[in-house]
């Protein structure tokens, strides 16, 4: 990893940290009841309805705009962990996918395909887990993610349906 790369990652780390503990401590002065991330001005416009969350809190949202195969998104993952980890209880935690590499677009179509039997943060966990194993590759690598999926026992005929449905397609090209 180069040595800019790293100071980019850095920064951004540093700034989403400082994000979250600013929201978190601006929901703390506060002493009126918190507005649902939802219904919070302006929100509409990053998180969607349709948005996974890999958490619900109400006192403030993080969107992560991910490529799961992006060598930047991959680097901060464990960072991301981490701030969910210690603030899942109390933040929102969205995704929003911005595939821009080879095989983003089949990665995003798994982890939404897999949304739809529950199992979007399953299918986000092992696709951040295991980048080395179709990340970066010439072919296709849709084998690859229907077998994490029949990995997640999810049910391989609605899986296949919701991974080659427009609407799913659609629903990942809004970013």
């Amino acid at each position: 990893m180069s040595k800019n790369l790293k100071l980019s990652l850095a920064l951004i780390t540093a700034a989403l940290v400082v994000l979250v503990v600013a929201l978190l401590a601006a929901g703390n002065d506060s002493g009126s009841e918190q507005a649902r991330p939802d219904d919070s001005p302006g929100t509409g416009v990053l998180v969607r309805e349709d948005s996974p969350r890999l958490s619900d809190g109400g006192d403030a949202v993080f969107v992560e705009f991910l490529d799961f195969e992006c060598e930047a998104c991959i680097a901060l993952y464990p960072t991301i962990e981490d701030l969910r980890e210690r603030y899942g209880d109390r933040v929102t935690f969205v995704v929003r996918h911005m595939p821009l590499h080879d095989n983003s677009m089949a990665a995003a179509l798994a982890a939404e395909a897999a949304a739809e039997q529950g199992q979007f943060e399953a299918m986000y966990r092992k696709l951040f887990d295991t980048p080395e194993q179709w990340g970066h590759q010439q072919t296709p690598q849709m084998d690859t993610f229907f077998g994490y999926a029949e990995e997640l026992g999810l049910d391989m005929d609605r899986f296949e349906s919701a991974y080659n449905d427009p609407a799913t397609l659609e629903r990942i090209e809004r970013g």
